[in-house]
């Protein structure tokens, strides 16, 4: 990835940026999507994550510049890793330090590339919708464009194919069969029947939550209507920082701003806004039963995925991540396993799982927002067994990849190499490890793993001590720039991390 400061404005016509909307938690999709790592890192409708849909869906190198994510700090070290298995070199990563809804990310993103180049158009996506004819999108981008070109927001409202009551709607304007149309009004979610009232009286589109905008239009149009979110994101800007290949935002700064989407920040109060109406498969994929509507699903209407055995089953949306689902004689449900969670609702109420997961908050359980796997800038761990003064662990590391240098204070360690190659730093020794070889840490050693083969290291790790808090890490040298304690977690947790 490259710096903003390291890409020269361009002179030619200006190409599209993809501004990707990244900082979201998903937890209606609870509990596989967690705020430790949400919808939009997984693959929730084909092998890449939703994130990774979002990037090929611009990867038309003739309309589309290189693409901006704005992200959750938590999360840059995981989408820099899926922007790499995209072979995508030349994103920009911004990091916000706290969510202040979708003005601000746009406004950051609009200042930004209107200092590379002040003819700058940017679409802005939410990383997480699913969009089935990308063709049919892509028409829709380019017929925006040229409005975009002369100062109008452009928003991209979906034929609705049913009354649906968990979206806004735009109402377009009469306007010419260009298919470009003056926007007449925002309208709320609305109750089933005034839904299939929009549906039937026609001129009614779904808000997709898509704009391309021009860059220059848009920050005099927040600066006429929200100064103070302007004011913080320049001052955010200005005393950014660089961490490693990615741009962070200033939190002092970045927060003193209100928290409010682009629709009733700018949207419903400009005279620029324009809808292109589109018919393009899109969903926000924002519940389970949004999910099963985009899943393969078999002839009984069902949507099975992983390890699940149905019998007698209609209408249901069932997925085995680590353990067995198996059910007979039910129909439209929605049942989900994860390794530590097993959630059972109906279609009908799934849009309740959120208040599963504030319950869950409230209780104080880890399961709201940790997953078991926890990922990490150099792989990721799981948690295998818990006992009585030990621990033991699966530990993955990618290659080339390295752990921190450190030591504990009340722990020792035993890892034990299951494939790939070790290189291990113990004191003053280093010693290279193959697939059945071991080593012991003991006590206060000062230890670092680290793979320097060409494919991924497992190891089997087991701790033991009185105290195996995560704050026990101490770092004595870290590749990633991470604090030099690991701080322990505000909710109890099952599972310990490892550093």
């Amino acid at each position: 990835m490259t710096s903003y400061q390291e890409r020269a404005p361009s002179m030619t016509p200006a190409k599209i940026v993809p501004v990707i909307l990244s900082g979201g938690t998903g937890t209606r999709l609870w509990p596989l999507s967690r705020e430790a790592y949400p919808k939009q890192l997984l693959p929730l409708t084909s092998h890449l994550t939703m994130l990774q849909e979002t990037l090929r869906r611009c990867a038309d190198r003739d309309l589309y510049d290189s693409p901006v994510v704005i992200a959750n700090g938590e999360h840059r070290f995981v989408i820099a890793e899926q922007l790499r298995e995209m072979k995508i070199q030349n994103a920009d990563l911004i990091l916000e330090p706290v969510g202040r809804n979708t003005t601000a990310a746009a406004t950051v993103a609009a200042i930004l590339e209107a200092e590379r180049n002040p003819d700058a158009l940017f679409l802005l996506m939410p990383a997480d919708h699913s969009i089935s004819d990308v063709a049919a999108f892509t028409r829709a981008v380019e017929l925006g464009a040229q409005a975009a070109r002369n100062g109008r927001f452009v928003l991209f409202g979906i034929t609705p194919s049913r009354p649906a009551t968990g979206y806004g709607y735009i109402r377009a304007a009469a306007g010419e069969e260009s298919g470009v149309l003056p926007v007449d009004r925002f309208v709320e979610k609305p109750d089933e029947a005034t839904a299939q009232g929009y549906l039937e009286q026609g001129g009614y589109y779904w808000n997709s939550g898509i704009f391309l905008l021009p860059a220059r239009a848009f920050l005099e149009e927040v600066e006429r209507l929200q100064p103070q979110i302007l004011s913080a994101c320049r001052a955010a800007i200005r005393q950014a920082t660089r961490d490693m290949d990615f741009l962070r935002l200033a939190p002092d700064a970045f927060a003193d701003q209100p928290s409010i989407s682009i629709d009733y920040a700018v949207m419903e109060h400009t005279d620029r806004a324009v809808v292109v109406p589109v018919d393009c498969g899109w969903t926000d994929v924002g519940s389970w039963s949004s999910l099963w509507e985009v899943t393969e699903k078999d002839g009984d209407g069902n949507a099975l995925l992983g390890d699940v055995v149905a019998e007698d089953v209609s209408g249901c949306y069932m997925r085995g991540e680590g353990q067995l689902v198996a059910a007979v004689g039910v129909k439209d449900l929605v049942v989900v396993a994860t390794p530590d969670v097993v959630m059972v609702t109906t279609r009908e109420r799934d849009q309740d799982v959120k208040k599963l997961v504030e319950r869950l908050k409230s209780d104080g359980h880890n399961a709201a927002t940790q997953t078991v796997r926890v990922h990490r800038p150099w792989g990721f761990y799981q948690s295998i067994h818990t006992g009585d003064r030990f621990q033991v662990k699966r530990i993955t590391v990618q290659p080339g990849q390295k752990l921190s240098l450190q030591k504990h204070y009340h722990r020792a360690e035993h890892w034990v190499v299951v494939n790939g190659t070790a290189l291990v730093t113990r004191d003053d020794e280093q010693i290279l490890l193959r697939e059945n070889e071991s080593v012991f840490l003991p006590l206060g050693c000062v230890h670092r793993l680290e793979n320097p083969g060409k494919v991924s290291l497992n190891i089997i790790e087991v701790q033991s001590g009185p105290y195996l808090g995560e704050d026990d890490i101490v770092r004595l040298e870290d590749i990633y720039a991470r604090p030099e304690r690991e701080p322990e977690p505000a909710l109890p947790v099952r599972e310990r991390k490892h550093s």
